[in-house]
């Protein structure tokens, strides 16, 4: 039980050391916040140090003669990408990640759900133009 309080206490001094100020928090994402949810995400990320997999390609993956320099290099990235896609992943609705297609690469995660909300964003505007081009005005004054 005195490790699990340790465990937990340690987790908040470091989750909250990483983050610049309480106004980074990140919301879960929902259908009309993408905009606000992906610049707490960058910001976020950013902060902690783990945006190297959004930033980088892939390095391809080291052999047993690889350099050191190249498994490091290919170890950072790995982390930044394991860590991002669930740090991006514990910030979304159930709702929403479902319907989001899986990837194991964050670059490739985060270009799906843009796509989500770029053509959800279009069908609404669509959806609203058909509605106003539909409604006719009736010439009476209002107060």
């Amino acid at each position: 039980m005195m490790f699990l309080v340790i465990a937990v206490i340690s987790t908040s001094i470091i989750s909250t050391s990483l983050l610049p100020n309480e106004s980074s928090h990140i919301p879960f994402l929902n259908d009309d916040n993408f905009l606000d949810w992906k610049d707490q995400i960058l910001l976020t990320l950013g902060c902690m140090d783990l945006d190297l997999a959004l930033r980088v390609d892939e390095p391809p993956e080291p052999t047993n003669e690889s350099f050191a320099a190249k498994k490091n290099a290919y170890d950072k990235w790995e982390r930044s990408n394991r860590l991002s896609l669930m740090l991006i992943k514990s910030h979304i609705s159930q709702s929403i990640r479902g319907s989001i297609s899986l990837s194991d690469k964050v670059k490739n995660y985060m270009r799906a759900i843009e796509k989500k909300f770029v053509s959800s964003d279009k069908a609404l505007a669509s959806n609203l133009m058909n509605k106003l081009s539909g409604m006719k005005h009736n010439n009476s004054k209002s107060a």
